[in-house]
């Protein structure tokens, strides 16, 4: 039955990695590097992302930067943005690895340059020959139920579904089709990748029951990225706590609160 999911504390352990957080912050287009560091320590992120073929291109300020991550004390998850093949997204992955140190890599493999979307075949085989290098692939896609299959079968324990595209800030496009993801695959790590843009959108992922939400330019072009970061570590807590307390189901008629049946009721026209 795919409308029944055990709704049961699960801590977010991607990889066999138990994390604290179920917040996932990207380190781009903040105002300034400091700002970054305040708002990763705000949101206590056990997760940051990072580009390596943005980094590169920064030169000597790039170098300064992956000192700042590697200093923050969050897990660093290098990413494969920008890349257009599964060939460009390999050999980007390959130089992660040496970089960073680490397995993990987030695969994003771009179809089209007006919505990013994810290039699914082209994902589906950069995953195959990355896990089967020894990565631990954590993909960023659609909520293509045979896409993610196929992910699953070339190696992958995490599924990263995108909420709306990249940078939009529209929050949950397709909230049925997330939803059944959720109910198909209930043992796989899923997060909300990509879309997300206030609070409000990061718990309804979460009351869904998502495990976790990865976001960048909500909090990084927000007026004060370090309380946006804080509120949005608040919105998926308790969208989580409200996902395991069970939320109540819709009703199409109204349901009184306080019943009628047994109560008095006074004639005040006689009185």
């Amino acid at each position: 039955m795919l409308d029944k999911v055990e709704k049961k504390p699960r801590p977010f352990s991607p990889y066999g990695v138990e994390l604290s957080s179920r917040l996932l912050l990207g380190t781009a287009q903040y105002p300034s590097p400091q700002v970054l560091a305040d708002a990763v320590k705000s949101s206590g992120a056990g997760i940051v992302t990072v580009s390596l073929r943005r980094e590169q291109a920064r030169g000597k300020a790039g170098e300064r930067f992956m000192e700042l991550i590697q200093q923050m004390g969050a897990r660093v998850l290098p990413n494969t943005a920008g890349c257009r093949t599964p060939k460009e997204a390999i050999t980007t992955a390959q130089m992660a690895r040496e970089l960073f140190d680490t397995n993990w890599i987030k695969l994003e493999v771009i179809a089209n340059d007006d919505t990013l979307q994810p290039d699914l075949f082209g994902l589906v085989e950069a995953a195959g020959v990355l896990a089967r290098d020894g990565f631990q692939v954590f993909p960023y896609t659609t909520e293509d139920l045979g896409a993610a299959e196929r992910l699953l079968t070339a190696g992958c324990e995490i599924l990263m579904p995108w909420g709306a595209p990249i940078g939009t800030g529209r929050g949950l496009a397709n909230p049925y089709a997330l939803r059944t993801m959720r109910n198909y695959f209930p043992d796989v790590p899923l997060v909300v990748d990509a879309g997300i843009g206030a609070p409000s959108h990061a718990a309804q992922a979460m009351e869904i029951g998502y495990d976790a939400c990865l976001l960048n330019t909500a909090v990084a072009k927000a007026a004060d990225p370090v309380r946006m970061a804080a509120a949005f570590a608040a919105a998926i807590d308790a969208g989580r706590t409200a996902y395991e307390a069970g939320l109540m189901e819709m009703r199409d008629m109204a349901s009184p609160s306080t019943p009628v049946a047994g109560t008095p009721f006074f004639d005040l026209r006689r009185s």
